[in-house]
């Protein structure tokens, strides 16, 4: 059976009418909804680290523009501007794009790799996610809430030097695909974003030393193939420890429980049997 398309995937003036109702929505929500959102930075650091990461800012990605991945970090330098040294106090909300703002060309923006509608294609303000991707994995080994968060249901090129599990990152997209963080605990926590000659490092900070620590891991990975399509799947699980205990096991969550189809054949795969 053919599948029916929506409305907005018939014609790109319904696209693009669709996405402006989706953006005005979430300015209305940004005025209505009643949550207190980051608005201050601090260039002194909080006394204590809960937890630090890094990713390559350029990667061997199939036949991508290696251009495209160039303005990517003049981008991902913006973002850096407009984030780094956030305050996130207890009961505040933060906003990637309530700080960030729209990417525009006027604003510096330039052409990068992104993901519409599951196919890679050059964009203004494109690569940014890798900064999403970034907090998302700092957050998930801090007590912050991850109020809103999107993933890509693709997987679009093969990994290169891969260091966090499959699927675990954050998509964006003006503004309605956000990227969100509530503290509902007692403390307050910093989010400090900086560029090296090669790498994009991040790093969560907070007012006082917490005495638990999280560990995060990925279970049950696999690639999957059904008729000549392929699939990925993975679970992503959080351990939280006491730190002062000997690492003493608090408790356990599986965090997420992934699928999605791969555009390139993996080296190695299973075969799905039908009978």
């Amino acid at each position: 059976m053919k599948q029916k398309r929506l409305l907005s995937q018939r014609h790109p003036l319904f696209y693009h009418l669709s996405v402006s109702e989706k953006r005005f929505r979430r300015k209305l929500a940004w005025l209505l909804d009643n949550k207190r959102y980051t608005t201050q930075r601090s260039s002194d650091k909080l006394p204590f680290r809960v937890k630090k990461h890094q990713s390559k800012l350029i990667k061997k990605l199939g036949d991508s523009d290696v251009q495209l991945q160039h303005n990517k970090v003049d981008n991902l330098s913006i973002v850096v501007g407009c984030l780094n040294g956030a305050l996130l106090r207890p009961g505040e909300t933060f906003s990637f794009y309530k700080l960030v703002g729209k990417p525009t060309a006027k604003r510096g923006f330039k052409m990068g790799m992104e993901l519409s509608n599951g196919v890679p294609r050059p964009g203004i303000g494109g690569g940014i996610c890798q900064s999403t991707n970034l907090l998302h994995w700092l957050a998930l080994h801090s007590p912050l809430t991850i109020s809103e968060r999107h993933h890509h249901s693709i997987d679009p090129f093969p990994d290169d030097g891969r260091v966090l599990p499959w699927a675990s990152g954050a998509a964006v997209f003006y503004n309605y695909l956000d990227f969100q963080l509530t503290n509902n605990t007692q403390w307050t926590f910093q989010l400090n974003l900086w560029l090296t000659n090669t790498l994009l490092e991040g790093e969560i900070r907070v007012s006082e030393e917490l005495d638990f620590a999280y560990h995060v891991f990925e279970r049950d990975h696999r690639f999957l193939k059904r008729g000549s399509t392929f699939y990925r799947s993975n679970e992503i699980w959080r351990k939280k420890i006491a730190k002062f205990r000997g690492g003493e096991l608090l408790d356990q969550e599986c965090i997420a429980k992934n699928f999605g189809r791969v555009m390139y054949e993996p080296l190695e795969y299973e075969e799905e049997v039908t009978f």
